[in-house]
């Protein structure tokens, strides 16, 4: 058991969504295995230091499945996992399920994300950060969330999925939704959702008819080839594969760009790397920045389907545990001078995608995505700086992502 007596900085407010390092720290050190309330008035238990956080993350007897939530409190009902979803009909997905159904599936998706398919991917990530590069480098100054770190992702995910080019604005307009992107209508992530939902369901509709080579393709030919996979599952699979597979990758882009940009020694580094043509040094850089402020703040909801104990902590079957990564990836007790950015760290064990059976299928393609995106900004806008003051730019609040808002920079125009 850990000292709960002494007072702990605030948890989820503005001040700890800007920085939440420091409360990270403190609960490392004096709770590192801590019974909280959240603010959707759900009782977790937050995971914090290294060790025991892979070890949870790799744990049987904490399922990825809702039914297991006790939910004692009533108040917890229908308030974990992604909003939305239990009324879409979405929950058969790869971050609600235990084996062997989760064998089963991830077995299906993953002939998608091979080395193969995303080396052959990269000429099409390397074209899309470039076409948005070109939608606003005249300008000398843009908001790089909404105008290259958002839509990259979304344009990549739909391409991969097979989403024809007439309706990825559509996507890019309910993916907005979802993350309250500037804009966007208020509350609508629910019905983001389900719009969704819908049009995802057509589309399986209409591939049938016509399939071709992309992901959406793929999950009907393996449910039409004995692999039981239902048209819900597919429908599922084809939203958590974008809902997964964008976020990330939005705030990948963005809070690397801003680590970037806040440490002009490290940026240099990269540049001068990028210039270089230093593929060795970009890859570890990307790795680094995932650690140091990761997309991914704490792994989705896990529940105790027994009487366990964690760090030394008890916990009842029926408890919430999250997995702080945030916290776990800036340990000392794993990574030397953890609090620095450092592009040329050595052997980094980061948990930025997870660990064990639910280790992230897509963190490939992200890679991708993130090395492109990053070095082709470097490299096309060598004199971006921040266009604000750190202290105005807001975080987007919730609870397992972590993302800036908006990201306003300046450069030097560039004409064509």
């Amino acid at each position: 058991m850990h000292d709960e007596t002494a007072p702990m900085p605030p948890l989820f407010d503005w001040s700890f969504a800007s920085d939440p390092y420091p409360a990270y720290a403190w609960l490392r050190e004096h709770a590192p295995v801590r019974r909280t309330e959240l603010p959707s008035g759900v009782e977790a238990w937050l995971v914090t230091r290294y060790a025991d956080a892979r070890e949870a993350l790799a744990d049987a007897r904490l399922s990825k499945n809702p039914h297991h939530h006790s939910e004692r409190g009533s108040h917890g009902k229908g308030k974990v996992g992604i909003p939305g979803e239990r009324s879409a009909n979405l929950m058969t997905h790869l971050l609600n399920i235990d084996p062997p159904d989760h064998t089963r599936l991830r077995r299906l998706v993953s002939k998608a994300f091979t080395p193969r398919r995303v080396a052959a991917f990269a000429p099409r990530v390397q074209e899309l950060s470039d076409a948005l590069i070109d939608s606003f480098a005249g300008r000398g100054e843009a908001d790089l969330i909404h105008e290259y770190a958002f839509p990259l992702p979304i344009y990549a995910i739909c391409d991969l999925l097979g989403v024809p080019s007439e309706d990825q604005d559509d996507f890019r307009s309910w993916a907005g939704m979802m993350i309250h992107q500037p804009g966007s209508p208020r509350g609508g992530v629910g019905r983001a959702v389900k719009k969704m939902r819908g049009y995802l369901a057509e589309l399986i509709h209409r591939k049938r008819a016509d399939l071709g080579d992309d992901l959406i393709s793929g999950l009907i030919r393996a449910s039409d080839h004995g692999e039981h996979l239902t048209e819900d599952e597919a429908a599922a699979m084809a939203f958590i594969l974008l809902f997964a597979g964008f976020e990330t990758t939005v705030n990948l882009i963005g809070n690397g760009t801003y680590a970037l940009l806040r440490h002009p020694a490290q940026r240099r580094l990269l540049q001068d790397a990028v210039a270089a043509g230093d593929e060795r040094l970009l890859a570890g850089a990307v790795e680094e920045l995932l650690r140091y402020d990761g997309p991914v703040e704490l792994a989705t909801w896990r529940f105790a389907t027994e009487p366990l104990t964690v760090g030394g902590q008890p916990i009842a079957a029926g408890d919430p545990v999250l997995v702080v990564l945030a916290a776990a990836d800036r340990d000392p007790a794993k990574f030397a001078d953890p609090d620095r950015l450092d592009l040329t760290r050595r052997d980094n064990q980061h948990l930025g995608y997870g660990h064990g059976i639910h280790y992230c299928l897509g963190a490939p393609l992200a890679r991708l995505e993130g090395q492109t995106a990053l070095a082709t900004l470097l490299r096309r806008l060598p004199d971006l700086r921040l266009a604000a003051d750190p202290e105005e730019l807001r975080w987007r609040g919730g609870l397992i992502m972590r993302g800036l808002r908006t990201l306003p920079v300046e450069f030097t125009p560039v004409r064509e």
